[in-house]
């Protein structure tokens, strides 16, 4: 016995000392975009950067479906985000010519097909393969036995290479978590939140439990006017906090080019039950638009004598077809990133059963993600092809089928579960909804001094249960505007660990999260995350001690934007010194306004913030601006 036990312990160390001696400065956990961001600008700063996948693909959601990019406001997000989508663009323009359909339909690259999509990273990373490792099909389990720690610092992980079931086991300085989960993060021992939080611990609008029309805006007591009415909060919302995981889905990369189409199969298991309730919302017009306010039982029976008729729908704001029930944008070949149908009480969203998710075993999250395709392909043969429906629906929706030229090796459908929420790790920063929306009307969110990266989506969920008798839409589903807004370091930034940095699960509440969960977002904080380990690596730094303005810096140089405005760009001459004048609070409305005269409460606010005395005979703001910024920069 203890000659095993010494065998073992020799094995271990030896694996150890030829991980080490393998030279990687960074370990990333999660082949998704923000992992390989983390990974290309490290390596830009001369890290040697092992990527750890557990599939057999590289890229995450924007190379599984995710293919319309979730951003609001372009510009308000570059960097290698930026990159990403000039790559996807010059991809369209080489192979199909500055006129073509491709080029329009790729909307300046960030619209593009999946394996476009997964082209693009690759070719990024492959600028950098003599710094880059990637190994794909390595699983990591959530598992605290799968990490070595000393102290604060974590030594080494264990992965499983999926084809052999062999363990293997990496050091590094630095560990990112870069998976959709929070996996590495938990397993070291970081606190994490699962869940929605209530309206009164943060003040948030939409926490909790909710029920709202979509396209309402404001929550109760708050006015807003739709078409001449108000629309507030539904029976049911309680505002209230619980466990309720927003729900997954795929997204579908659809088609109704026959040349390139895989006609929809019944899956086996098929359960009518399902999708059932669909034929009289398809009958009626029902749907959980905010139109839906304004139609009366009278306006739904006249529809379904309209749709005997072999008509469509008359309902205000009702999708027909295949809308009905996916919410689709084209991208580039006649394809589609077809979502989730917000406005359809039955979509390709599955609340409810993907709640054990973020801290489930893999064995089980494959068991979800079959179930998940079953249902969703069951979806689209049931609209397809159940008699109940209206002829001339079902023949609407046959016109559509899968992408016979995307996922050629998976059935062509995606290979990854649209992962919108797991856990939420504790940094030393908690991103709510109110660092997201004004502070006052037309006024800017909070300014973060240690910004970076700015970002823009609305905060946004889907559902946390699934369709309900009476209520007007799904408990949890909402959209809520925001502005651009800014990124602290310490959502990805843990207290405790002092060698690993999480820029995907990142810090926040469930209303935070919703708005930096999207792609170009994770893929500003993976820039930001490899800068930080490449300090943290040179300097010898724990993590928490890293010089924000150090990373700043770095960022701005490469052309990333801390602070977004409406009249300047990284092309611009002095773009490095509003980014960093704006984050201190020098520039705190939504124009640098370089060109206009000071004013005397500029020169009173600017005196304040920097002790600086300045001279006389300085006009403009860029005269005086650049002057104080030569001298505390």
């Amino acid at each position: 016995m203890i000659r095993r036990i010494l065998s073992t312990l020799v094995a271990v160390v030896a694996c150890i000392q030829v991980c080490a001696a393998s030279g990687y400065d960074l370990v990333v956990v999660g082949g998704t975009p923000g992992g390989i961001m983390t990974a290309i600008s490290a390596a830009r700063e001369g890290c040697n950067v092992l990527i750890l996948e557990r599939t057999n693909h590289i890229g995450g959601l924007p190379a599984n479906g995710l293919g319309a990019t979730d951003i609001t406001t372009r510009g308000a997000t570059t960097g290698l985000f930026l990159e990403f989508t000039e790559r996807n663009y010059q991809h369209y323009l080489r192979t199909y010519g500055p006129d073509s359909r491709q080029v329009k339909d790729c909307s300046g690259g960030y619209h593009f097909e999946p394996s476009v999509a997964e082209q693009t990273l690759l070719q990024m990373i492959g600028a950098y393969s003599d710094k880059i490792t990637v190994l794909l099909g390595r699983q990591f389990d959530s598992d605290p036995a799968n990490v070595s720690m000393n102290g604060r610092k974590v030594e080494s992980i264990r992965v499983v290479e999926r084809t052999s079931g062999k363990v293997e086991e990496y050091s590094a300085a630095i560990f990112i978590d870069a998976t959709y989960e929070g996996d590495l993060g938990a397993a070291a021992g970081i606190p994490y939140r699962i869940g929605r939080e209530g309206r009164s611990e943060f003040g948030e609008p939409c926490a909790g439990k909710i029920y709202r029309h979509w396209g309402v805006q404001f929550d109760k007591g708050e006015k807003q006017v739709h078409n001449g009415y108000e629309g507030y909060e539904s029976d049911g919302t309680t505002y209230q906090g619980d466990n309720a995981v927003q729900a997954y889905n795929y997204r579908l990369c659809l088609t109704t080019d026959k040349t390139q189409q895989k006609p929809v199969v019944k899956p086996a298991g098929y359960n009518r039950d399902e999708y059932a309730s669909i034929v009289e919302d398809v009958w009626t017009g029902r749907n959980t638009g905010i139109d839906m306010e304004s139609v009366t039982a009278e306006m739904m029976e006249a529809n379904r004598e309209a749709l005997k008729k072999g008509g469509k729908t008359r309902i205000p704001g009702d999708p027909w077809g295949m809308a009905k029930v996916t919410n689709m944008v084209p991208l580039p070949n006649g394809k589609t990133d077809a979502n989730n149908q917000h406005m359809a009480f039955v979509s390709t969203d599955l609340p409810e059963e993907n709640w054990a998710w973020p801290t489930a075993s893999w064995e089980w999250r494959d068991k979800f993600a079959q179930r998940l395709k079953d249902y969703t392909l069951g979806l689209l043969w049931f609209v397809q092809n159940d008699k109940q429906l209206p002829e001339q629906f079902r023949k609407e929706c046959q016109r559509w089928g899968l992408s016979s030229t995307e996922y050629v090796d998976n059935d062509n459908f995606p290979r990854q579960v649209y992962v919108r929420e797991g856990r939420r790790l504790e940094g030393t920063c908690l991103f709510t909804a109110n660092d997201a929306i004004p502070v006052t009307y037309d006024q800017r969110p909070p300014i973060h001094g240690t910004s970076i990266t700015a970002s823009h989506y609305a905060l946004d969920s889907h559902a946390a249960l699934k369709r309900e008798e009476g209520k007007v839409h799904l408990d949890g589903f909402f959209g809520y505007e925001s502005k651009p807004y800014t990124v602290p370091l310490g959502v990805m930034i843990p207290k405790q660990i002092s060698n690993l940095i999480f820029p995907v699960p990142v810090s926040g509440t469930h209303i935070g999260f919703s708005t930096m969960r999207m792609e170009p977002c994770w893929m500003a904080l993976g820039e930001a995350a490899g800068i930080a380990a490449a300090q943290a690596v040179k300097k010898r730094l724990e993590v928490q001690y890293l010089d924000t303005e150090d990373i700043q810096k770095i960022l701005v140089g490469h052309k990333a934007t801390l602070i977004y405005y409406y009249d300047i760009d990284s092309t611009s001459a002095e773009w490095e010194m509003v980014q960093m004048m704006g984050v201190k609070g020098y520039l705190p409305g939504w124009k640098a306004d370089l060109d206009s005269a000071a004013t005397a409460e500029d020169l009173s606010g600017w005196r304040r913030l920097s002790g600086i005395d300045i001279p006389g005979g300085m006009k403009t703001r860029r005269e005086i601006l650049t002057y104080i910024y030569s001298r505390i920069r």
